[in-house]
């Protein structure tokens, strides 16, 4: 037995820059979370394909980054 699953688009992402980030540009990121991951750019390079990572994976980081 075949089954064909039919999705529709993949929701947009909502990306968010961090409220340090100036107006004068500067080395930024952006993220926008999915379900189960969260997604990370460069804010200057917007077109650029985003790194997508475990949302488990991506507490920890935080954590991390705010000691």
């Amino acid at each position: 037995m075949n089954a064909d699953v039919t999705r529709g688009p993949a929701p947009a992402l909502v990306w968010v820059k961090s409220s340090y980030s100036g107006a004068e540009g500067g080395q930024c990121v952006e993220v926008a979370a999915a379900p189960g991951r969260v997604h990370v750019r460069d804010s200057k390079g917007t077109a650029r394909a985003a790194l997508a990572v475990d949302s488990t994976a991506w507490t920890v980081f935080v954590r991390f980054a705010a000691l």
